[in-house]
């Protein structure tokens, strides 16, 4: 879909905040899989933690990323979403080798343009969440570097959002 859009990067590198300003200028978001995993599984005292069992994650991750994008509104004018499905099947193919990026990945289309908010050292914090440091933070968001450009994305700086889109 041209009009569903992924905002992805590091950890605490300004997404969720640059999510929050979209949605108060009245566009459609989607809060990041992840963190709505985590928090569910913290209630419920569950497993599928990226620190307990980053494979049941990573799973539920690719299984929330799809309801969402089926559950978006395909005819609003952009729909952004927080991370979503191919960080978590990268993240998938990242811990089993199973090949399920390029798959996922070429059937279940975003925008060209995914933008890529980089390491921002000078905010990076743990949380109940968050519980991976910044090296482990910059390693993924280096994975997701290489991930999206094969797929057939371009990668732009969350600065130029609006104005790439526009276009």
């Amino acid at each position: 879909m041209e009009n569903f859009v992924i905002i992805s990067g590091c950890s605490s590198g300004g997404k969720s905040t640059l999510l929050r300003e979209l949605q108060q200028r009245g566009f459609a978001t989607i809060d990041e899989p992840g963190r709505r995993i985590v928090a569910e599984e913290l209630i419920r005292n569950g497993k599928a933690l990226p620190w307990v069992d980053a494979i049941a994650f990573a799973r539920r991750a690719i299984e929330v990323s799809l309801a969402d994008r089926e559950a978006a509104d395909a005819c609003a004018r952009w729909v952004f979403f927080d991370r979503g499905l191919i960080d978590a099947a990268a993240a998938l193919e990242h811990l089993t080798g199973e090949p399920i990026l390029r798959s996922l990945g070429m059937i279940h289309r975003y925008n060209k343009n995914v933008f890529l908010a980089p390491p921002w050292p000078e905010i990076y914090v743990l949380d109940r969440e968050r519980r991976h440091g910044l090296a482990e933070a910059i390693a993924e968001y280096a994975r997701l570097l290489d991930v999206y450009p094969p797929l057939g994305y371009d990668i732009q700086r969350a600065d130029w959002i609006l104005t790439s889109l526009a276009r």
